[in-house]
C-alpha cells in the first residue's frame, strides 16, 4: 500500500482522505487543532462543487441543511439594488456544517493525528498540503518565494438567529467597503470586508466589530441592525491573504489541494467550491492511474483552472472595494440598471 500523508483537516483535506481507496492507501490526515470550529461563514456551492459532493455522497446531506440561494442582488450602501442575480439550484452551506459532513465521510481506516505539522512527513510516498494559505507543505517543498501574500482588506464573518428578509440578500458595495447577506438554515449569514490597519494576526474580535459599526454605520438600516446585534463570541476575523501563482501543483513527492494550492480573495465565492473539486480530482487519478501519471494530469487540469479564477477574483475584489473610483464604478453600475429595465419593459410590451 502507498503512504499518503494529509496535511491539513479542512475542507480539501477531509474531502480527499473520503475519496481515496483504502485498499491501495494507507492515509494518514494530520490537523493542528482537535475537533472542529463552532463558527462558520456560509458557502455558496456553485454545480461543480454539488458534483464532488455528490462523488464524496453527502450531496443530499448538504442540501437538507442548507437553504437555496434563491436571487441575491449587488446594491449600493444605502440597500438600492444594482444587479440581480438568480442563484437556481445553488444553496449555501455553513461551513461549519460541511465540514461535519465530509469528516463524518472519511472511513475509519484513515488516522487521524493532531498537532503541528512542521516538516514534510519522512517517508517514500505522497505528501498532500491541504493546509491552507499559509501552507507549511507549500513553503518547504516551493521554497520561500511562495508564502502567502498579505492584502490590506480585513474580513469579518459571523451568523445570527434572526431570519433575513428575501429582499435584503446580497452584497452592499460602498466606498472601500461591502457587506454581504445571506439566509442560513436558522437564520443569517453575513460578512464584511474593508481595507484595515488591524492584524494581521491576534486580532481581537471586539475591537474588529466596533471598528466594522462605525465603518458601516451610513450604511442600510438592515446593516446597521445586524452589526448591534452581532457578538464577538459570534464571529470570525481575519486579515484576508492569498496564495502566489503556481506554475504546478506537484513538486517531487509534494502536492497542493485547495487554498494552499490557488487561495484566492473571496469575492467569487470559489474558494471552498474549488477545494472540493481539487480534492475529488486529485483522488478519483490516484484510485485509477499509476501516481505519477495522475499527479501530472492533476497539474493539468487544475492549476490553469484555479488560476484563472483566481485572476477574476482579485479583479472584482478591486471593483468591489474601489475607494478612488467609486464614483465610476456607481455610475456604471447605475447605467446597467436602467438598461436592463428598459430592456425588461421593452420584451413585456414585445409579448
Amino acid at each position: 500500500m502507498q503512504t499518503i500523508s494529509i496535511v491539513g483537516g479542512g475542507i480539501a483535506g477531509l474531502a480527499l482522505a473520503s475519496c481515496l481507496d483504502p485498499d491501495r492507501f494507507d492515509v494518514t490526515v494530520h490537523e493542528k487543532r482537535p475537533g472542529q470550529p463552532t463558527v462558520g461563514n456560509a458557502l455558496g456551492m456553485w454545480p461543480n462543487a454539488q458534483r464532488a459532493l455528490a462523488r464524496i455522497g453527502v450531496l443530499e446531506e448538504a442540501r437538507a441543511v442548507s437553504p437555496v440561494i434563491g436571487s441575491g442582488s449587488v446594491r449600493n450602501a444605502a440597500g438600492e439594488p444594482w444587479v440581480t442575480v438568480k442563484g437556481g439550484d445553488m444553496f449555501a452551506i455553513s461551513r461549519v456544517e460541511l465540514l461535519r459532513l465530509l469528516d463524518a465521510a472519511v472511513p475509519g481506516t484513515v488516522r487521524r493525528a493532531t498537532g503541528n505539522v512542521r516538516a514534510l512527513p519522512a517517508h517514500d510516498g505522497l505528501v498532500v498540503g491541504a493546509d491552507g494559505v499559509h501552507s507549511m507543505v507549500r513553503q518547504e517543498a516551493w521554497g520561500a518565494r511562495s508564502a502567502a501574500k498579505l492584502t490590506p482588506y480585513l474580513a469579518l464573518r459571523g451568523t445570527l438567529p434572526s431570519r433575513v428578509n428575501p429582499d435584503a440578500v446580497g452584497e452592499y458595495w460602498g466606498r472601500g467597503d461591502l457587506f454581504g447577506l445571506a439566509a442560513a438554515q436558522d437564520g443569517l449569514f453575513w460578512y464584511a470586508s474593508y481595507r484595515s490597519g488591524l492584524g494581521p494576526y491576534g486580532i481581537a474580535a471586539a475591537t474588529a466589530l466596533e471598528q466594522a459599526r462605525k465603518r458601516f454605520a451610513g450604511y442600510s438600516p438592515t446593516i446597521r441592525q445586524v452589526l448591534a446585534a452581532a457578538t464577538p463570541e459570534g464571529i470570525l476575523v481575519q486579515r484576508i491573504w492569498t496564495a502566489p501563482r503556481l506554475r504546478s501543483f506537484v513538486r517531487g513527492r509534494s502536492v497542493l489541494i485547495g487554498d494552499a494550492a490557488h487561495a484566492m480573495a473571496p469575492s467569487l465565492g470559489r474558494g471552498a467550491c474549488e477545494s472540493l473539486v481539487d480534492a475529488v480530482t486529485l483522488a478519483d487519478l490516484l484510485n485509477t492511474r499509476p501516481p505519477d501519471e495522475a499527479l501530472r494530469a492533476y497539474d493539468r487540469r487544475r492549476v490553469l483552472r484555479t488560476g484563472a479564477l483566481s485572476l477574476a477574483s482579485s479583479v472584482l475584489v478591486r471593483v468591489a472595494l474601489a475607494d478612488g473610483a467609486q464614483p465610476l464604478r456607481d455610475g456604471l453600475l447605475r447605467l446597467a440598471r436602467r438598461r436592463n429595465q428598459r430592456a425588461a419593459v421593452g420584451n413585456s410590451s414585445g409579448g
